[in-house]
């Protein structure tokens, strides 16, 4: 987010922001884990269900700053001083999602529980938005165009209303369908 800020990049501004969200998220995956283990067929706790409340609507807040911020730009027709960190972050984030997805399925299959292997699949829009953050980052830092930063910070947009929406879902017991 440090860097996202200082660089004018909204999209790794909204990158970091996502990361700090996915964190939230992953501190209800560890009460969700412990519960399991003490007790498989146990409905999910009180806890679990604010945790995924506060992540749903942070998800959601992030999507409607991202969309502001984007406005704001091309209105102003703001363009970032650089990418590249954008282009560092991602490539990084994409070896360590793509580690962290295939270490909850293991897990997951370890416990057999349905939902961390759910959750696991869900890690794939982890590096989906890495993916998007290294595309715009790339592009414009090779080209200079000056509005792959706004399309990339529409993808972000994009997923993290998906995420919000998944988040309230499994609220309902809903499970991830990503």
């Amino acid at each position: 987010m440090v860097l996202g800020y200082e660089d004018e990049t909204l999209s790794l501004f909204g990158f970091g922001a996502d990361s700090f969200i996915e964190v939230m998220s992953g501190i209800g995956i560890a009460m969700m884990i412990m519960r399991i283990k003490q007790n498989p067929n146990s409905p999910k706790s009180k806890f679990e269900k604010t945790a995924l409340r506060i992540t749903g609507t942070a998800f959601y807040l992030l999507a409607i700053g991202l969309f502001a911020g984007i406005v704001l730009n091309i209105i102003n027709h703001n363009k970032p001083k650089t990418t590249l960190w954008g282009v560092i972050i991602s490539l990084v984030s994409i070896a360590v999602m793509i580690w962290l997805m295939n270490a909850k399925k293991k897990i997951g299959k370890k416990l057999h529980s349905e939902p961390i292997i759910a959750d696991a699949n869900c890690t794939k829009i982890c590096v989906y938005m890495s993916l998007v953050l290294l595309v715009s980052s790339l592009v414009y830092e090779l080209t200079g165009f000056a509005y792959a930063d706004a399309i990339g910070a529409a993808g972000l947009t994009y997923f993290s209303i998906s995420e919000g929406k998944e988040a309230f879902e499994k609220t309902k017991g809903k499970e991830c369908n990503c």
